[in-house]
C-alpha cells in the first residue's frame, strides 16, 4: 500500500490535535469537514490550524487518507522529528531520549510504536534498532551521517 506523503509541520499539526484530546474519530471529521474551528483544542501559540487546508491543497496532501490510512512524512528536519516523537507518542526530549547533531537517540518503543514510527518517517532518516528488556532502543540518524 503506497502511503498518502505529507510535510513535517502537517504530520505534527495532525499528531498534536490527537494529543490534545481529539479522537481519531473526530480528528477524521476534522478533515473531511474543512472547519479550522474543529482543531480548536489543539490551537495554541506554537501550534496554528489557519494554514493546515490551504497547504494541504496547494502541495496534494490528502488529509482524510493521511488520518485513516497513515502517512509518510517527505522529509524531517532533526527539531522536527523531535517535535514529532514528542507528539506521537506522548514523550518528552532529554528525559525520553537525547537528540544530538544529526541524531536522536536513547529512544525506547514498543513494537506498535515503532511501526508507526517506520511508516512515517522520511527517507532522509535511518533507523537502527535494538531489543532490550523495556521495548525496543531505537536510533535515528540523517542519511549519510552513519
Amino acid at each position: 500500500m503506497q502511503l498518502t506523503k505529507i510535510s513535517q509541520n502537517t504530520a505534527i499539526l495532525l499528531e498534536h490535535a490527537q494529543a490534545s484530546g481529539l479522537t481519531s474519530a473526530e480528528l477524521l471529521e476534522a478533515v473531511r469537514s474543512g472547519e479550522i474551528d474543529r482543531f480548536q483544542v489543539a490551537q495554541n501559540g506554537h501550534f496554528r490550524y489557519e494554514d493546515l487546508f490551504t497547504y494541504a491543497e496547494e502541495h496534494g496532501e490528502d488529509l482524510e487518507q493521511a488520518v485513516s490510512e497513515g502517512y509518510q512524512i517527505t522529509f524531517n528536519t532533526r527539531n522536527g522529528l523531535k517535535i514529532w516523537l514528542e507528539e506521537a507518542f506522548q514523550i518528552r526530549s532529554e528525559s525520553d531520549f537525547v537528540v544530538g547533531e544529526g541524531i536522536i537517540e536513547g529512544l525506547i518503543l514498543q513494537r506498535d510504536q515503532l511501526a508507526r514510527l517506520k511508516e512515517a518517517l522520511a527517507v532522509n532518516w535511518t533507523l537502527q534498532e535494538e531489543p532490550i528488556a523495556a521495548g525496543i532502543q531505537v536510533k535515528l540518524s540523517v542519511r549519510g551521517l552513519q
